[in-house]
């Protein structure tokens, strides 16, 4: 169990959070005692990682089961030249360490399934999805709603990202029902129809935009600030430097 009081070192780090009115001790502290899981430390969870340690967030989950090679470093900044052939999750705790050693890092060197995923899920507070495959992102969003738990959902692919929360165990205001995954997308697109990453290429500093975005998200969630992305998908498009931003709801 972290201890939730700050002490005379984090008052100093967190001071610019901590003067924020919005966020104050009493939110330093929620993010001090949070467990946040974050799917993959690839180009998405390498700057949700950085950011939220640097944040404070008190423990980390990495789940990954892939090593570091040299066309990653193009966009997944967790890591370095001197990490190439590291597993990720080892790569990744060693630089939250350098960035934050008062975060505390779980890891799992696995591949998230239907089998093991429910069970990581429910150990965190939230869970934020950097993974890059439908089936993947089906099982985390299963998992959530079934434990309960927030995700941030975000995509990327050549310059274009997208990032949405999703909280389909709560309702809104009026009492509606909140919109899950399988809502957004009731099914995965067949094989070979999106090209991965490898296949179509993807702007190494737009991971760094969307992951940020998904970090921004997560703090949302944990210090009860702002106005989360739930039932709302924002759309980035590098090119234009455009955001819009789409509303969905439940379909039943």
């Amino acid at each position: 169990m972290i201890a939730t009081a700050l002490t005379d070192e984090e008052l100093e780090r967190y001071a610019r959070h901590i003067v924020l009115p919005e966020i104050g001790g009493a939110g330093q502290q929620r993010l001090k005692r949070a467990r946040v899981l974050v799917i993959g430390a690839g180009g998405l969870g390498a700057p949700v990682l950085e950011y939220l340690a640097a944040a404070g967030v008190g423990t980390l989950g990495v789940i990954d089961d892939d090593t570091v090679s040299l066309s990653n470093l193009q966009r997944q900044v967790i890591h370095g030249t001197d990490t190439v052939g590291m597993l990720k999750t080892h790569s990744a705790k060693a630089a939250i360490a350098r960035i934050n050693p008062n975060t505390a890092v779980e890891i799992h060197t696995l591949r998230l399934t239907a089998d093991n995923a429910q069970a990581l899920v429910a150990r965190y507070d939230v869970v934020v999805d950097g993974s890059d495959n439908f089936e993947t992102r089906y099982v985390v969003a299963d998992a959530c709603a079934a434990e309960g738990k927030p995700l941030v959902h975000a995509a990327v692919g050549r310059f274009d990202g997208s990032v949405t929360v999703l909280i389909p165990f709560q309702a809104d205001r009026d009492g509606t029902s909140n919109p899950g995954y399988r809502d957004l997308f009731p099914e995965a697109p067949p094989p070979g129809l999106v090209p991965s990453c490898a296949e179509a290429g993807v702007l190494g500093v737009l991971t760094g935009v969307i992951g940020t975005l998904q970090a921004m998200e997560a703090i949302k969630l944990i210090t009860g600030i702002g106005e989360p992305l739930i039932g709302r998908l924002l759309l980035y498009d590098a090119l234009a430097a455009r955001f819009e931003t789409i509303r969905y709801k439940r379909r039943n």
